[in-house]
């Protein structure tokens, strides 16, 4: 039993057998001392636990932890034990999800074989598939950095082809610089030949997982995890001009704002910022796979 609930047998021992606390105590076991002990509250242990539930009701997806980092963010002094203790007292539970466990892959290109390094190293890119409220498809093209867990890219639409991922690597390429590798999957879009000729163009080594074997791309499969959690079941989209307002808005919060858990609570760009000069090569002369449509200057809208 916990001290507060033989405080609590004490005194029904003492109300229903008329003895006194020092005897009470010794039945139960309890130190007297701990019996009297009187917890002092602090002058702002209502304000902490009205904005810790507010921060609950705007990210129902975090734990204690996460909500620790996030008011030390704002400025609070506070420790994951007096948080917890809160958040026991409040009655808050994050519903742990059972995930099937997986052997490892075979692929040599798989990210537990070929870790990233430094930041811009390795890219891992995936699609993402939800639907608007009227049951039209939407398509996410994600784009994360394995090092600074960075959202490089978040471009939705209603179909996203091979030309349409030249065209986004081409932008991201003119803004970061180039990284050293990508992983993907064996997607059409990743594997079509013009992708390929483009990015061997670019010395940018594709890094393809074993077919069947997803969890050879983690960090793409672990972000998308995090993405329809706390970002696709939780929105409804009117049209791809919403999803792509609401996805802008959900990218910033995740790199500026969330805390992350690998990164030792911080935001992925404070990380990134203190990296100092990012570990990127000098931007090879973007040019088009033969074929496609060429692009005299990069867009960086």
């Amino acid at each position: 039993m916990s001290p507060s609930r033989k405080r609590v047998a004490v005194e029904e021992l003492q109300g229903s057998f008329d003895v006194s606390e020092r005897r009470a105590c010794q039945v139960v076991g309890q130190p007297r001392s701990s019996q009297r002990y009187r917890r002092e509250v602090r002058d702002d242990e209502s304000r902490l636990a009205k904005r810790m539930l507010q921060l609950v009701r705007r990210h129902p997806r975090y734990g204690y932890r996460f909500i620790t980092a996030k008011l030390r963010q704002e400025g609070w002094e506070v420790n994951a034990k007096r948080v917890y203790r809160l958040w026991h007292r409040e009655g808050l539970k994050v519903p742990r999800k059972q995930r099937k466990k997986r052997r490892l892959g075979m692929s040599a290109n798989g990210c537990v074989r070929r870790a990233a390094e430094h930041r811009n190293d390795v890219w891992a890119w995936d699609f993402v598939f939800d639907r608007t409220t009227n049951g039209t498809p939407l398509k996410w093209l994600s784009i994360v950095d394995e090092y600074t867990r960075e959202c490089v890219c978040l471009k939705v639409a209603r179909s996203i082809t091979s030309e349409d991922v030249i065209d986004t690597l081409a932008e991201l390429f003119a803004m970061r610089g180039v990284p050293r590798h990508i992983r993907s999957d064996n997607g059409p879009e990743f594997i079509a030949q013009a992708i390929q000729r483009w990015l061997k163009q670019l010395e940018v080594e594709a890094l393809y997982i074993e077919p069947g074997a997803p969890w050879q791309n983690g960090y793409a499969e672990s972000f998308h995890s995090r993405l329809r959690d706390e970002f696709l079941a939780r929105e409804e989209f009117e049209n791809v001009l919403s999803a792509r307002r609401l996805t802008a808005i959900w990218k910033k919060e995740y790199n500026e704002e969330r805390p992350h858990s690998s990164l030792g609570y911080v935001t992925p760009a404070a990380f990134a910022a203190g990296l100092g000069p990012a570990s990127v090569r000098a931007t090879p002369s973007l040019q088009q796979p033969p074929g496609h449509n060429q692009i005299t200057q990069p867009r960086l809208s």
